[in-house]
């Protein structure tokens, strides 16, 4: 479906400037909702044995199995303009998020794709709770995401007070208010087209990649050309030069998936996966980064 197409012809009709819908659609993204119990056709499966390619072993961090989370079916979500997502078979997400929080190593997460027609079978492995939970099937519907600066996403959260914002946000935000000045009306059209919450949600796919993710890889690409002498940074201009690296990198990168984790010792604990648009689009799956994060 042209979710663009629908968005401009909606804000259009309210009589909002084609130029200004234009420029609001670069901010706006879309992110596949999965949730248990909505009804409808299963898009994919929680928790329970994976199905891997026949022969296939479970996948490992190289010492030990890694907890299967959650698969999905490529052909039953919905498509979401300029995501890149593969138009079928299956994707499937393994993550030991303790392992991965503590260490910040790849390898305690893996995305694998089965591609539509390959023969597979129920994973041979431990029914130990702790690689697979509970089973159960989601599925899938669509909400608008926009960047942090522009706001709460969540519609029982109140919107970010300006002076939370650093002030290279605050310089984007008035440029953003400037540019549009049916910014309000068009936030309200994306929401009200694709409500941002419903619920419990059990994942997220697409949509923008988390804020601390993004910085993180601007801190390590900005340290890496201080390395090889391409630049050089005061101290002092450090974090200004963060933020803008990670506006940056921001376009570059997507959320492949984020969920919440269950851990009854942390008061939040979830993990996602973040892979850049050009590797999404390439089929390189494997390129996917695992994150996860743990707050007492």
């Amino acid at each position: 479906m042209d979710h663009q197409g629908q968005f401009r012809r909606a804000a259009l009709a309210l009589g909002i400037p084609d130029d200004e819908v234009g420029r609001f659609i670069q901010h706006l993204r879309l992110s596949i909702r999965l949730s248990g119990g909505s009804g409808g056709v299963p898009v994919g499966q929680f928790g329970g044995l994976p199905r891997l390619p026949v022969g296939m072993d479970w996948p490992s961090d190289g010492a030990g199995p890694l907890p299967f989370i959650f698969s999905v079916d490529c052909a039953a979500l919905p498509r979401v303009d300029g995501f890149g997502l593969p138009a079928d078979g299956s994707l499937l997400f393994f993550l030991n998020h303790e392992q991965a929080a503590a260490t910040g190593e790849r390898r305690y997460g893996r995305v694998v794709y089965v591609p539509a027609g390959t023969d597979t079978e129920v994973a041979k492995g431990s029914t130990d709770d702790a690689l697979v939970g509970e089973q159960y099937d989601v599925g899938a519907t669509l909400r608008a995401e926009f960047p942090d600066w522009f706001g709460a996403d969540d519609e029982d959260e109140e919107d970010e007070d300006e002076d939370d914002l650093s002030p290279f946000q605050q310089q984007l935000a008035r440029d953003l208010e400037r540019d549009l000045p049916h910014l309000d009306e068009l936030r309200a059209l994306a929401n009200d087209l694709w409500p941002p919450h419903d619920g419990y949600v059990s994942a997220y796919i697409g949509g923008y990649a988390d804020e601390e993710v993004i910085g993180s890889l601007a801190e390590q690409t900005l340290a890496w050309r201080e390395k090889i002498g391409e630049i050089v940074i005061p101290v002092a201009k450090w974090y200004s030069h963060v933020e803008k690296e990670t506006h940056r990198l921001r376009s570059d990168w997507v959320s492949l998936a984020r969920f919440p984790v269950d851990n009854e010792l942390y008061y939040r604990s979830a993990g996602s996966f973040v892979i850049r648009h050009d590797d999404l689009a390439a089929g390189r799956l494997d390129e996917a980064l695992s994150v996860a994060e743990l707050t007492p």
